[in-house]
C-alpha cells in the first residue's frame, strides 16, 4: 500500500515541478529585462538576484549570458509578432487598428532590448527567420494602412523601427509615468503619421542593412544570417 501510494503521488507532483520551474524562468526573464536594459554589461548573476533565485538554479537553466540574452531577445521578438499578427487580423477600421498596434507594441517595449543588446550576443537562426517574419507583418501592416489613405505614403518599415526606439529612449524612475510619457508621445507622432498632407519628409527611409548593421560583429557568422535581412529584435 505505502509503495502504490508514492507510486501515485509522483504524477500529481511533476506538474507542480514543472510550474515552478516556468514561475522561476519568467522571473529570470524579467529579471534579466530590467538588469540588462538598465546595464547591459551587468553580471548573470545581478540577474538571480533581481530574480530571487540561486545562481546555480539559473546556471540550470541559462548555461551562459550570451543564452540567456539570446532567449530574452528571442522572447522580446514573438511578443513584437504577437501583436503584428493581432492587428492585422483587425478588420476593422485600419487606422484604428495600426494606431492601437502602435500603442499595444510601445507597452510591450521590446524596442528597449534593441536599444540596450545590439551587437551584446550573435543572434541565432530563430531570431532572423522571426525577425524576417516581423519585416513582412510590417510592411503588409503598412501598406494596408496606406491603401486606406490613413498613413504617410513615404512611411518606411525602417522608420517604423526606428521610432519605437525613439519612444523607448523616454524612461524615468517610475514605470507607470514611464509608460504615460511614452504614449503621450507617441499620440503626438501617431497625429503626424496620419497627416497625408504635410510636405514629404527629407531624405530616404533607413534601409534594412542600415539597422541590422548594428548586429554585425558578432552576428556575421550566425546560422541563417543575410546582409540586409531584417532587425531581429524590433
Amino acid at each position: 500500500m505505502y509503495t502504490v501510494g508514492m507510486d501515485e503521488d509522483v504524477p500529481r507532483r511533476l506538474p507542480g515541478r514543472r510550474n515552478e520551474a516556468a514561475r522561476n524562468d519568467e522571473r529570470i526573464l524579467e529579471a534579466a529585462r530590467a538588469v540588462f536594459t538598465a546595464d547591459p554589461q551587468a553580471p548573470i548573476s545581478a540577474v538571480a538576484e533581481r530574480a530571487g533565485v540561486g545562481i546555480s538554479a539559473l546556471y540550470r537553466r541559462y548555461q551562459s549570458k550570451e543564452e540567456l540574452l539570446q532567449r530574452l531577445s528571442l522572447d522580446g521578438l514573438r511578443r513584437y509578432l504577437a501583436e503584428a499578427e493581432v492587428a492585422l487580423a483587425d478588420d476593422g477600421d485600419p487606422w484604428e487598428a495600426f494606431a492601437a498596434f502602435m500603442r499595444r507594441a510601445v507597452d510591450a517595449d521590446t524596442s528597449s532590448l534593441t536599444l540596450h543588446l545590439a551587437g551584446m550576443f550573435t543572434p541565432t537562426a530563430a531570431h532572423w527567420r522571426d525577425g524576417e517574419r516581423a519585416l513582412q507583418l510590417n510592411i503588409r501592416l503598412l501598406n494596408r494602412t496606406k491603401a486606406a489613405g490613413a498613413l504617410r505614403q513615404e512611411f518606411d518599415v525602417g522608420d517604423l523601427s526606428l521610432l519605437f526606439e525613439q519612444l523607448a529612449v523616454i524612461r524615468v524612475d517610475d514605470p507607470e509615468r514611464t509608460r504615460q510619457l511614452r504614449q503621450r508621445s507617441l499620440a503626438l507622432l501617431l497625429d503626424a503619421l496620419r497627416d497625408t498632407t504635410a510636405p514629404p519628409l527629407p531624405g530616404s527611409p533607413p534601409s534594412w542593412e542600415e539597422i541590422s548593421r548594428r548586429w554585425e560583429g558578432q552576428a556575421d557568422t550566425a546560422p541563417g544570417r543575410r546582409v540586409g535581412n531584417s532587425d531581429p529584435v524590433l
